[in-house]
């Protein structure tokens, strides 16, 4: 719960927080009037991203268990593609985000947008793109765990995405952005790192990959994934009881590369980033 609650809750900041800046310079320049833009492009993107979950759930539950097996592993890999991409991204884009989108907002109104079809668009993009990220993740975890904490989270982390971004708007929240970034970030990969083990282990299951299937090490007695710190571990970063060679293998291969990657980058970046709105 606590995994899918941080994600859709960073997701949902990075959104906001577009969002926000592009709102508050409206109301800082006189432009109330076209804040209705940017409420028709959240709430399109928001009803696209949720037809979208619905109709890859739905499909889903059509296919034998073998093919339900490889959907999942499919959405997993490309759930720790989007993952990766999006820490990275950030990381990157935070730097400069709040002049960039300014000046696209500039740019839309004196181009002779007076009916904020920009607007429109920009806020649905930030959303959507947040949104579709989230939707790859949470449809990998739900492949990879089972009862109704996932959505719980999810919702939670909504909800608090929401409460940071009207405190955003009204100035009441100030967020250190480097800082956020660079936890959440980490956190992030060592989800991502769970999941792509998980999806070889999907992979196995479906019948495409019988290679490096030896158990490394077997705690199912001392720390079973059934029981409550491991089902935690297991919601967390993909824990695994009794992981074979090939998960391992994927799991360090993937996360020692990465995280050293991410936290290096972070300690060379000599900009401060803290962005106030």
């Amino acid at each position: 719960m606590l995994a899918s609650f941080l994600i859709m809750f960073r997701e949902g900041v990075e959104a906001a927080l577009i969002v926000g800046i592009i709102a508050s310079y409206l109301r800082q320049t006189g432009r109330i009037q076209l804040m209705k833009a940017i409420w028709l492009g959240v709430a399109s993107a928001t009803l696209m991203c949720l037809g979208v979950a619905i109709l890859l759930q739905a499909t889903r539950q059509d296919f034998p268990q073998k093919q339900q097996e490889l959907f999942a592993s499919v959405i997993a890999f490309v759930a720790v593609g989007v993952l990766t991409w999006m820490v990275f991204w950030m990381k990157r884009a935070s730097r400069s985000i709040k002049g960039e989108l300014q000046s696209q907002v500039e740019s839309a109104i004196q181009s002779g947008d007076r009916g904020g079809l920009a607007l429109v668009g920009m806020a649905f993009l930030a959303v959507a793109r947040e949104g579709l990220e989230t939707v790859v993740f949470l449809l990998a975890t739900l492949q990879q765990s089972v009862g109704i904490q996932i959505p719980i989270g999810a919702f939670l982390g909504y909800v608090a995405a929401i409460v940071v971004g009207v405190g955003i708007y009204q100035g009441g929240i100030r967020i250190n952005l480097k800082r956020f970034f660079k936890w959440t970030g980490a956190f992030i990969i060592l989800v991502a790192a769970g999941l792509l083990a998980g999806g070889v282990r999907a992979l196995h299951e479906a019948g495409v990959w019988n290679g490096l299937q030896g158990v490394v090490f077997d705690l199912s007695n001392n720390l079973p994934t059934q029981g409550l710190i491991g089902s935690l571990l297991a919601g967390f970063f993909g824990y695994n009881d009794a992981p074979t060679v090939g998960e391992v293998i994927v799991y360090l291969g993937y996360l020692i590369p990465v995280m050293l990657l991410f936290l290096a980058g972070s300690r060379t970046s000599q900009t401060p980033v803290k962005q106030s709105l």
